[in-house]
């Protein structure tokens, strides 16, 4: 079963990378390989300061705030993953780098198409937060993400933090 809590361990799993997402996007994520596959948000801050609004893009004129009782009710624990996340797979063509680029160009404010895990933007520390993944290139994205978020969820009886349904 994946460990959400240890990094030694998610490179035992084939996850690589560990950007900061203040460098992905100054580099518009030029590292992240152009292929399907798996990755995480992770925080390594063990107690979180939220932030009152949102930084992320208004997608379609929505505003992505949500309270600060919700981020509260949402967080997990004693695990480094905050957010699950897929590129790619039977219905799509996006890559790693391309779903990472549209993540972070939401987290600096523009309104583009990226609501899922936009909770993360309001962790005062967003910036600091750690990205990895994990290149998939004989199984589909959406069935891998979905038996992290399970396995997940079974571990920790919720959720990750900014994934809002599985």
């Amino acid at each position: 079963m994946m460990v959400f809590d240890n990094i030694k361990r998610m490179e035992e799993f084939s996850f690589e990378g560990f950007y900061k997402i203040d460098s992905l996007m100054s580099s518009k994520c030029s590292a992240i390989p152009k292929q399907k596959g798996i990755y995480f948000v992770l925080n390594q801050d063990s107690s979180p300061t939220f932030l009152k609004e949102s930084v992320g893009g208004h997608f379609k004129g929505r505003n992505p705030t949500v309270s600060i009782g919700k981020l509260k009710e949402n967080w997990v624990d004693d695990t480094l993953v905050v957010y699950i996340g897929k590129a790619g797979g039977s219905n799509s063509k996006a890559t790693l780098q391309s779903r990472l680029k549209q993540y972070m160009r939401f987290g600096d404010g523009e309104p583009v198409g990226h609501w899922g895990g936009r909770m993360i933007w309001q962790l005062v520390n967003h910036r600091g937060l750690i990205v990895c993944y994990k290149l998939l290139e004989n199984s589909d994205p959406r069935e891998e993400e979905k038996k992290l978020i399970n396995d997940f969820e079974a571990y920790y009886g919720k959720l990750p933090f900014a994934n809002l349904v599985h």
